[in-house]
């Protein structure tokens, strides 16, 4: 069988965005990545370099990751720029990475989270388990009535980031996908 997915959010998971800015948390070092942006001008906008963006990350998350047995897949507005910038702090291989296409930042009608449909697909029946900051109730019903795998959607405080009581609750949803379940 193959090893259940474990798809990863940037920021809010690894890069607790929320945290006091002032305050670097314990364990974490400051990555700083350059933005290109476009800045308004009349009637028009200028390409421009805005100021690096902040990224907090534990250079830890990363042997934690692949010591818990998944098959590791970005799920993050980063797509493949996660493994130029966040994988190699993390000591992580390069990684697959869903790409949202179309849906990226689409508001949905139905308030499911825009990456929960993607993520259903992709997974493709297989289980999988989701640290994101923006899940709801919602996107829960929605895994559980598209997605006929396991699924588990696990909701990390962007203040604090990924803890080790996250990283045990990804260890038990692992192994109970190991447990035979007994039919009749």
């Amino acid at each position: 069988m193959d090893r259940p997915l474990l798809f990863l959010d940037v920021d809010g998971p690894l890069n607790p965005y929320a945290a006091q800015p002032e305050r670097r948390p314990d364990g974490y070092t400051t990555l700083r990545v350059p933005q290109a942006g476009e800045i308004p001008v009349g009637h028009g906008s200028l390409s421009a370099r805005r100021r690096p963006l902040r990224v907090w990350l534990n250079p830890e998350h990363g042997r934690s990751f692949l010591r818990l047995g998944y098959e590791l897949c970005w799920a993050t507005t980063w797509m493949g720029d996660a493994n130029r910038w966040i994988a190699p702090v993390l000591g992580l291989p390069e990684l697959p990475f869903v790409d949202f296409g179309d849906a990226l930042f689409q508001e949905r009608p139905d308030g499911v989270h825009w990456k929960t449909g993607p993520l259903v697909d992709y997974a493709n029946g297989r289980p999988f388990a989701w640290v994101d900051d923006e899940q709801s109730d919602l996107d829960q019903a929605y895994v559980t009535t598209h997605h006929p795998g396991a699924g588990l959607l696990h909701h990390v405080n962007p203040r604090v980031g990924l803890r080790e009581t996250d990283f045990r609750t990804l260890a038990d949803f692992a192994r109970s996908l190991d447990t035979p379940r007994a039919i009749g």
